[in-house]
């Protein structure tokens, strides 16, 4: 039995997905590189890889992250923007979404809640509202998680604070959560 292959009209389709991600990720580094936004600061780890990205996070205002600078490692995957980047803190922080020894965040746009409308820029404005909404329910720091989850916010914003002043720069001030 002969069987006849023809090459002319396959596509390989991780070639198209690669090339798709590199169109969206130069579209999306010259829009973060020409933002005037000074709370997020973004640029590729290394000028010849578009798949590696850092960010620079300034702590949000009224919370205990007030004043630190957090750095973000974002691998982008080549099939983006189908699947989502893997965010990664650097700078050790204490919050119940983030993994004290690796950083890892647990994000739901990160994982089941994923769109490719999402933008790389877009996602480190999530992880910086992240900061000021922890979600307790299922932590990735189970110290962080369970002061959040007994109420305990004065012993989780001083310990919150105590990793922002010592690993993220945030100056020592006396710090108290809004409201009180």
């Amino acid at each position: 039995m002969f069987f006849l292959c023809r090459f002319e009209g396959y596509i390989d389709t991780t070639v198209v997905a690669k090339m798709t991600a590199v169109n969206r990720l130069k579209r999306e580094l010259r829009e973060a590189t020409s933002s005037s936004e000074k709370d997020i600061q973004l640029r590729l780890s290394d000028p010849n890889d578009l798949f590696r990205w850092e960010a620079t996070i300034c702590g949000p205002p009224d919370t205990p992250f007030e004043g630190a600078t957090y750095q973000v490692t974002l691998r982008i995957p080549s099939d983006y923007p189908m699947v989502p980047p893997a965010a990664q803190f650097r700078t050790k922080v204490f919050h119940p979404n983030i993994a004290f020894s690796t950083g890892e965040v647990c994000l739901d746009i990160l994982k089941s809640k994923w769109s490719p409308a999402w933008t790389v820029s877009s996602v480190c404005r999530a992880i910086s509202n992240l900061l000021s909404d922890p979600e307790a329910d299922s932590p990735l720091n189970c110290d962080a998680g369970n002061l959040v989850r007994a109420g305990d916010m004065d012993g989780y914003f001083h310990m919150a604070r105590y990793y922002a002043i010592t690993e993220a720069g945030a100056p020592p001030m006396q710090w108290t959560p809004s409201g009180k």
